[in-house]
């Protein structure tokens, strides 16, 4: 018995041992060749007669040669499937960058299967390098490129580029990614484009820059996305830098440029208040370290106009409370503009720059009050130059009569 249990763990150890060497050992051309010499060998051993063996040391040897054939039949699927398919070897150390699994997360789904449903992202892109532009004269250089509005607002315009056809029903898409794309242009200097390659923006901004006025050193740009999904559970979704619909049209566009629009219009506004708040902020601290107020008059006056224009244009050509007639008819529009104003927090960018404002204001208020101050003292001081030199001209009106009389 003894023996036989000894034989056993021999015939296990030299099976493991086997099984091992099989398995993770590196393949070779012989590969078949070695697979049937290793089952040969394999049931050579457990079939070599045993003249003193036992019925346990005879299940044990079934038992094994079982296993190791279920094992090869599975390695072998293994092998097979593997080299049937077309990916490139790898080593189990060898790095993947991620260029080579160009998948986009909002593309899989929550099993980790890929959605091969959504569409390739539309960029969108705003600008704005002008505070003016003629609307009028831009639709009639453009008229084969003209969308006709469906709304009554005539702050913007909608021009449309390549090979797109007209849409006649809803749910329609217009953008693929490639068809063609929409410039919306803004008569307060913003321009939003949609679906433009980088290297092509210039050539759509020449065009708007024949129309405008007031050009400004420095141009402002905004990047965002959206994403088509027809299968979308929901009308509209959001997430970072981008908003997914289940499909895109010209009212979507409009929306959509519309907040974008005012947002690149906002940050420039925004801007020019910061300067001010800068420059007064120094003013400050110089009469602080001073105790004078050096300003010119002429140089107030400009930071008062320049304040004034500012937020005259932010509540009066942005718009900046005016809601989309579009967003009013249709409720999935309004979804959308909501979303987008509270993403790019219009409310709280403007309330930020009417605080700011007002600190201009207050500034203001206090130093006109000064240059009052300093021309109310001038006036004293000329008046009482004026008076004493009457006095004097009576002093020697009277001494002069005196001299006479005598």
């Amino acid at each position: 018995m003894l023996r036989s249990i000894e034989t056993t763990h021999h015939l296990t150890v030299r099976t493991t041992s086997l099984l091992r060497s099989f398995l993770f050992s590196s393949p070779s051309p012989n590969t078949s060749s070695y697979s049937s010499s290793f089952t040969f060998k394999t049931f050579t051993t457990l079939s070599k007669p045993q003249s003193q063996s036992h019925s346990f040391l005879l299940q044990q040897r079934e038992h094994a040669s079982s296993f190791i054939t279920r094992r090869f039949h599975f390695a072998s699927s293994v092998k097979r499937r593997v080299s049937s398919s077309s990916f490139p070897a790898l080593d189990w150390n060898d790095a993947v960058s991620c260029s080579e699994v160009d998948v986009d997360a909002d593309n899989v789904n929550h099993d980790g299967t890929i959605d091969h449903d959504s569409k390739p992202a539309i960029p969108v892109r705003a600008f704005f390098f002008s505070t003016s532009v003629d609307l009028k004269s831009l639709v009639e250089q453009n008229k084969p490129n003209f969308v006709t509005p469906s709304s009554r607002m005539t702050n913007y315009v909608v021009l449309k580029f390549g090979n797109l056809g007209d849409s006649k029903g809803p749910g329609s898409s217009f953008l693929n990614g490639t068809n063609g794309c929409y410039m919306v242009v803004f008569q307060y200097g913003s321009i939003v484009l949609f679906n433009v390659l980088e290297h092509e923006v210039d050539g759509y901004l020449k065009i708007v820059r024949k129309h405008a006025s007031g050009l400004l050193p420095e141009m402002r740009k905004d990047e965002y996305e959206v994403k088509e999904k027809p299968a979308l559970s929901t009308w509209m979704q959001g997430g970072l830098d981008y908003i997914m619909l289940q499909y895109l049209d010209v009212d979507g566009i409009r929306t959509i440029g519309s907040v974008l629009g005012q947002s690149i219009a906002l940050d420039y506004y925004g801007r020019q208040v910061d300067g001010m708040v800068a420059e007064f902020t120094d003013i400050n601290r110089e009469m602080e370290a001073t105790g004078k107020f050096k300003m010119q008059r002429k140089k107030l006056f400009q930071l008062v106009g320049k304040a004034n224009s500012n937020l005259a244009d932010v509540i009066l050509k942005l718009g900046l409370f005016e809601r989309s007639d579009i967003a009013w008819k249709d409720a999935k529009y309004g979804q959308i503009w909501e979303y987008l104003r509270d993403e790019f927090e219009l409310t709280q960018r403007f309330a930020s720059l009417d605080f700011k404002l007002k600190f201009v204001e207050h500034n203001i208020r206090f130093l006109q009050e000064i240059l009052q101050n300093r021309k109310s003292d001038f006036l004293e001081w000329l008046i009482i130059a004026l008076i004493g030199a009457e006095i004097l001209l009576s002093l020697y009106d009277i001494v002069q009569r005196s001299a006479m009389n005598l």
